[in-house]
């Protein structure tokens, strides 16, 4: 398997370092050339408004949706995350919208408040490390959108079939926890599933605020 990571701006060298810590073959794709052969993409944090530029600039934001809407394994981390949304406020921003969330852009406040987390989730049965840096809030979840982990009453990591979005970075810590379940939902062939962790019993995570049924 060979992931994909957008290297228009951010910290993709972050997730580089992570994957090869792993054993995983990489590259960084900064033209839509770059696309071929790519089994996962990695959509990184950093400035949200440049990366969508730089998409839309060098002709990306086609390819990548496309991806997407035929069922690739996405992973965005704080940006990236703004980039997948559905619907973006604080302000309204262009996305490819191929997740049915709404996020908020910088919910947490500026980089100076930002903070590092410990939390539970429902892909470890141990606690992971989670770093927010000028952070968006996901307010509303789809209806077919798992929330994996919340944190302060937000949901920060959520899979909606083969994408997962992480509100923090865990490309920033030393735990390969989340990079490790994106692997092994980018290996599976079921779209709408949430890939369980080795028969582990799961900690008990609220669902948030869910669109009704």
């Amino acid at each position: 398997m060979k992931v994909g990571i957008l290297a228009a701006q951010g910290d993709f060298e972050a997730h580089a370092a992570t994957l090869a810590r792993m054993g995983v073959e990489h590259g960084f794709v900064r033209a839509p050339r770059d696309l071929d052969g790519v089994d996962a993409i990695i959509l990184p944090g950093g400035e949200s408004t440049t990366q969508w530029k730089f998409l839309v600039d060098e002709g990306l934001e086609a390819g990548l949706r496309e991806f997407g809407e035929r069922g690739g394994p996405i992973f965005g981390t704080c940006a990236g995350a703004i980039l997948l949304a559905r619907d973006v406020r604080n302000p309204q921003q262009q996305s490819l919208g191929l997740a049915d969330i709404s996020v908020i852009r910088n919910g947490y406040g500026r980089q100076l408040a930002s903070e590092v987390r410990h939390g539970l989730t429902t892909i470890s049965p141990e606690p992971i490390e989670m770093v927010f840096i000028r952070a968006p809030i996901i307010e509303r979840v789809g209806r077919d959108v798992q929330v994996l982990a919340n944190s302060d009453g937000n949901p920060v990591l959520i899979q909606e079939g083969r994408i997962l979005i992480a509100t923090f970075h865990p490309e920033l810590t030393s735990d390969n926890t989340v990079h490790e379940y994106f692997l092994r939902v980018a290996r599976s062939g079921a779209a709408k599933e949430r890939v369980p962790y080795d028969s582990v019993p799961q900690p008990a995570v609220s669902a948030g605020p869910v669109e009704p049924r």
